[in-house]
């Protein structure tokens, strides 16, 4: 069994503050045995307005920076997301909106994957910010994307994208055994909704889902709901954070997932309508 942490942050607007937290955090994680690590969502910068300058001149720096850690701890890294300011086929993004990225590096440094936000954030809450339009700075992307790691065979998405339960359903279909779920959850949506749908997503699908999300108080009336967790494919909480930065580590059982699979083959049972 290998093991996965989760580097739960409360990111904020300066960015070599969080690059330092992150890089502590990920530190820790390799020296508590996990192979792979995931970041949450905007771990860099937690900051809409910011995002296009952070993609056109700190982007670079950034990636380098965690694939240098990557090979010099001998972990894979998660980065939750990453402004970028092209497609995936490399397209260029009108400013000044860009592309929400999930980038995965491997323990040689090199980037395996890269998985493009689909769903934004544009909502109302009662909270002290009260509306988000992601869709002003953000441009969905267009591919699901699964890929292999030392963990299993690994699904990604991205925040909001967890309220639609017909991608993970395609994520499973591709083979996914796990599924991260990197994010800023706020603390109003993260308190109400957080759990239960982590929980319902491994149930449906039977992988792991790995929650993580950002935690604490960020400024400007932005607070998220932290909580990050795993959840085992019966649906059941194996670690948890509370808010703030914290790391917590669970060891992936794939022997067990294939056991829960084997013995209720819900994908089997689907209906010839598709449901």
């Amino acid at each position: 069994m290998k093991r996965v942490a989760l580097l739960q942050m409360t990111s904020t607007e300066d960015l070599e503050s969080n690059l330092e937290q992150a890089t502590g955090l990920l530190q820790q994680a390799a020296e508590q045995g996990a192979v792979l690590a995931v970041l949450p969502e905007n771990f860099a910068l937690l900051n809409a307005e910011g995002l296009r300058a952070f993609a056109e001149t700190e982007l670079d720096r950034v990636v380098s920076l965690l694939c240098a850690q990557a090979v010099d701890l001998g972990i894979w890294i998660l980065l939750g997301s990453v402004p970028m300011s092209t497609s995936e086929q490399g397209e260029p993004v009108i400013t000044p909106r860009v592309r929400a990225a999930c980038l995965l590096i491997d323990s040689l440094g090199n980037i395996r994957a890269r998985y493009d936000k689909l769903h934004l954030f544009d909502v109302d809450v009662v909270d002290q910010q009260a509306t988000y339009r992601e869709s002003e700075f953000v441009e969905a992307g267009d591919d699901l994307v699964v890929v292999d790691t030392p963990v299993g065979a690994l699904g990604l998405s991205i925040c909001y994208d967890l309220r639609f339960p017909e991608q993970y359903q395609r994520l499973r279909e591709a083979g996914a055994e796990l599924i991260a779920v990197p994010s800023a959850f706020t603390h109003v949506t993260g308190q109400a909704h957080w759990e239960v749908l982590l929980r319902a997503r491994a149930i449906e699908n039977q992988v792991y889902i790995l929650g993580c999300n950002q935690g604490g108080t960020h400024g400007k009336g932005r607070e998220s709901w932290g909580h990050s967790m795993i959840v085992d494919p019966w649906g059941r909480r194996i670690v948890q954070c509370q808010k703030g930065n914290e790391l917590v580590v669970a060891e992936i059982d794939l022997e067990y997932l294939a056991d829960i699979r084997q013995k209720m083959p819900v994908l089997a049972h689907r209906h010839r309508t598709g449901f």
